[in-house]
């Protein structure tokens, strides 16, 4: 029997209407289930379930059901790096991801590995200028740096880290702290919908835009065209017109309202319910240039989706609403960084390289998998310069206790001096390594950016 996951929310759901959830809709094999609160005692389900939720059910349109899944590869098989992997972000790292084999056995799905993203070659920008994981916001609340015409409010998620945004029904959704986009930077985050998801419910916009007064005009980028330009819409559906994969779609619009200059949908496999539906969504604009990935799963690569004469200064998300009452979608651990990478220059030239690109599990040296552009590209330039000798630097933030840091700082340097090596034949006699956990920040540890730049690896030409 399926195992199921479900997402714990510490308020009765409202909608638009008023009309709170009072019982939750999950499905099973062969039946709906109305599971109900009185219910819950007798059922054998996570403690967690009873900590203060009386008021709520416990799951939202069954989140993280799994169903039967063959095995990716099979012996002597190619494996395909893009065809079946989840995500590894911090998101669905921690989600005890069973599956159950044609003999009906449990069996544990294995991570992915860096090797599984080897087709991956996104780079995060330079410096993160923002980063929002709802840390400040209550459980049940709207957040507080955010703005909205709909409605919705920040949960946690049963076997994930930290707090996600809950996207109530049709409207737009935008953080108001970022106001101005270079024409090199990184969009980051993480995207969940309920493992139930109807067809007919609309696409998950993500919204990048020139827009003269945000608090006024964010609305036009609702589900119709009419007054959008100076813009570009990114849609994700985890539901295909066959249900076996997922929906991707892009908009890009000129300078008149509704002047739509280019769009296309497809289908692809990295994001579909029930499987695959918590991925890791990257954007990378250089200048003109738009590239979309869906976990390691490049969905869109576009010349001109930008243009380089218009200042972006805004961010959205846009749901076009539920076909379904209990659908939903999620957004979690929002990430932008500003600067064009340039590896080779900083590292031979000058001597030093930095980056928060190289991603680790929570308190863990497991370097996660949509690390791997930015290894590859350092390991580019160490081979392309086969003399240089580097020493490897890991650096965190200031939570936890200083000795832990130190540790952790040298346990992560490790690992990524056994990747380069692993991974990318590297000599490990040209890597040294050390760790100086947080006492060397590059910014101070009182904001949630500043934090984030500091949990960094550096390279120190020897």
């Amino acid at each position: 029997m399926e195992r199921l996951y479900v997402i714990l929310v510490s308020a009765v759901i409202t909608f638009c209407s008023g009309t709170a959830f009072a019982q939750i809709r999950i499905s099973e094999p062969g039946r709906v289930v109305e599971r109900q609160a009185e219910n819950r005692a007798n059922r054998k389900i996570d403690q967690a379930v009873d900590k203060g939720f009386d008021s709520v059910e416990e799951g939202i349109g069954n989140l993280f059901k799994k169903k039967d899944k063959k095995a990716k590869e099979t012996e002597g098989a190619k494996p395909d790096a893009n065809a079946d992997t989840k995500s590894g972000s911090e998101a669905s790292s921690d989600i005890s991801n069973e599956a159950t084999a044609e003999s009906g056995t449990p069996a544990k799905a294995a991570k992915p590995s860096l090797k599984s993203y080897s087709k991956f070659d996104f780079i995060p920008g330079e410096k993160v200028v923002a980063v929002e994981d709802f840390a400040q916001d209550a459980v049940g609340d709207f957040p507080a740096k955010w703005n909205t015409n709909s409605s919705g409010e920040v949960v946690t998620i049963e076997g994930t880290e930290g707090k996600w945004l809950m996207l109530g029904p049709e409207g737009v959704f935008y953080p108001e702290f970022v106001n101005k986009l270079p024409e090199n930077f990184t969009l980051e985050f993480n995207l969940a919908t309920t493992s139930e998801f109807s067809f007919y419910s609309g696409y998950l916009r993500t919204i990048i835009a020139e827009v003269a007064t945000p608090a006024k005009d964010f609305a036009n980028w609702k589900g119709f065209d009419g007054g959008k330009k100076n813009g570009i819409e990114l849609g994700l559906h985890p539901k295909d017109a066959g249900g076996s994969q997922g929906l991707a779609m892009f908009n890009v619009f000129g300078e008149e309202d509704a002047s739509s200059i280019m769009k296309n949908e497809k289908s692809f496999p990295a994001f579909h319910v029930p499987e695959h539906n918590v991925v890791k969504v990257s954007v990378w604009r250089q200048k003109g240039r738009m590239r979309l990935y869906v976990d390691d799963y490049k969905v869109w690569d576009l010349p001109r989706a930008f243009n380089p004469e218009k200042n972006y200064n805004f961010i959205a998300f846009s749901n076009q609403g539920y076909h379904e009452e209990a659908n939903r979608y999620f957004i979690s651990n929002l990430r932008i960084a500003v600067g064009a990478p340039d590896t080779r220059s900083k590292l031979i030239t000058e001597g030093k390289f930095s980056t928060t690109g190289i991603l680790f599990d929570v308190n863990s040296a497991n370097i996660k998998p949509e690390s791997y552009g930015v290894l590859k590209d350092i390991a580019n330039v160490l081979t392309e310069n086969g003399t240089v000798k580097v020493k490897i630097i890991g650096h965190t933030d200031s939570d936890g206790d200083d000795g832990s840091n130190l540790a952790l700082s040298k346990k992560r340097s490790e690992a990524v001096k056994e990747a380069l090596s692993r991974d990318f034949s590297v000599d490990k006699g040209r890597l040294e390594t050390d760790g100086k956990g947080e006492s060397e920040p590059a910014t101070p540890n009182t904001t949630s950016e500043g934090k984030a730049n500091n949990r960094r690896v550096e390279f120190v030409k020897l």
